[in-house]
């Protein structure tokens, strides 16, 4: 049976994921499904704004219609109406993908800090870490 959402225990999990893996200092978010934020972290050293860039990743990639800001951005410089009609918070840098739980997104996890691929491979890993399937696969 699929989990209701994004527990403490696999955000804490995708956190720790991110924290032992990154090569210099990020912030990293975990949102619910609803792109509320379940657990959060500023590696020391990292930028202040690394954590609003974090949030707004994890936040794009729980609540858009693509599986990660990387496809949702793509999908945004093909339209400009579609991109007129974006939430405001949506951010369209690498880094921001969606944790699905057999198959039902359930949150997403957000990594600012470092090149935006590298920020990406960290969500994944994160995803994985927790025991769930990654979106948009990398």
């Amino acid at each position: 049976m699929p989990s209701i959402g994004i527990s403490h225990e696999r955000a804490l999990a995708a956190v720790r994921a991110v924290v032992e893996r990154a090569a210099g200092p990020v912030s990293v978010v975990v949102a619910d499904d609803h792109g509320e934020v379940v657990a959060a972290l500023r590696m020391d050293g990292a930028a202040l704004d690394t954590e609003l860039n974090a949030r707004r990743k994890a936040y794009t990639a729980a609540r858009s219609d693509a599986s990660t800001t990387r496809a949702l951005a793509a999908k945004a410089a093909r339209s400009p109406t579609e991109l007129a009609s974006f939430d405001p918070f949506f951010s369209f840098f690498l880094g921001g993908v969606a944790a699905f739980d057999e198959g039902r997104r359930v949150g997403a996890v957000g990594v600012s800090g470092l090149p935006g691929e590298v920020d990406e491979e960290l969500a994944v890993a994160a995803i994985r870490a927790a025991g769930l399937e990654p979106g948009g696969l990398v």
